[in-house]
């Protein structure tokens, strides 16, 4: 049961690290293209969410499986 919850959390960590590294390239693409300050602006306003909630998926996968690993 404890193996299912680290792999779980393993497979959840990636998402939010794919989630993250899209973010990354969302952004570097924008600032590429030297955008003017407002299109900017609602890039990274619109790239925000998907940030938190990647970070927010990764800390949850990864605290399975600490908990995975700790209980097993």
């Amino acid at each position: 049961m404890f193996e299912t919850m680290i792999w779980v959390g393993a497979a959840i960590s990636l998402a939010g690290l794919a989630g993250l590294i899209w973010c990354i390239l969302r952004v570097a693409k924008a600032r590429r293209a030297k955008l003017p300050d407002e299109e900017m602006r609602a890039i990274l306003q619109s790239v925000l969410p998907m940030n938190m909630g990647a970070l927010f998926l990764s800390v949850v996968g990864l605290m399975l499986v600490v908990v995975g690993v700790i209980l097993g």
